[in-house]
């Protein structure tokens, strides 16, 4: 079985423009200038990481807080689907693999965006990032990992999952490759071409 996982910000979904606007109104709620377009730049990094770059730490919690419950009404709505990430799983599935999720984003809002885009998954897995994604995808028996940022080259590592990284975040395809992904896609539209001649470790064994 050639199961695959998948980051979900920036490589299955979209979701820039309503990460944008949540952080706009944290701005406003809270009275501190915060650039929602550097941001949404370098998606990828947990929630409270991203915050520590404009508010004190003792401000962190609360401004986490405020951010989640602020979300699923302004951002999900908000979320479209990456060029290629229903082919994607689709074909995953076509071959008799499953498909899992692994994601910063807390397993609520992740799955509300899964359920938003009609993506057919068999697990959502939230609030990790990096090498921590790593045990969600040993687990599952991921044979490979999918994401856009170097993270997620840590978590495939991690996992014991072939890494494969699509240049739709915030690196180039020489960046991910030169930080050691075993395939680097422009975008989800080249899946298809490259897992069709590809066979995972489970197969071969």
């Amino acid at each position: 079985m050639t199961s695959v996982g998948f980051d979900l910000d920036m490589t299955l979904a979209d979701t820039r423009s309503g990460i944008a606007a949540v952080y706009d109104e944290v701005s406003v709620r809270l009275g501190v200038p915060i650039d929602s377009k550097a941001i949404i730049a370098r998606l990828g990094p947990p929630l409270e990481r991203e915050l520590a770059n404009w508010l004190p730490a003792e401000a962190i919690p609360a401004a986490a807080t405020l951010f989640r419950e602020i979300y699923p009404e302004v951002a999900v709505p908000a979320h479209t689907a990456m060029a290629g990430a229903r082919e994607a799983i689709e074909l995953v599935r076509a071959r008799g693999g499953k498909v899992i999720v692994v994601t910063g984003k807390n397993v609520r809002d992740a799955t509300s965006t899964v359920m938003t885009l009609d993506f057919e998954v068999d697990e959502v897995v939230g609030s990790v990032f990096g090498a921590a994604k790593g045990s969600a995808l040993a687990r599952f028996g991921a044979a490979a990992y999918v994401g856009d940022h170097v993270a997620d080259i840590e978590a495939a590592r991690a996992g014991g999952a072939a890494s494969v990284t699509v240049a739709t975040g915030p690196y180039t395809v020489e960046e991910l490759r030169a930080h050691g992904t075993d395939v680097a896609l422009t975008d989800l539209t080249e899946f298809a071409g490259w897992f069709a001649g590809w066979r995972s470790p489970h197969e071969v064994g």
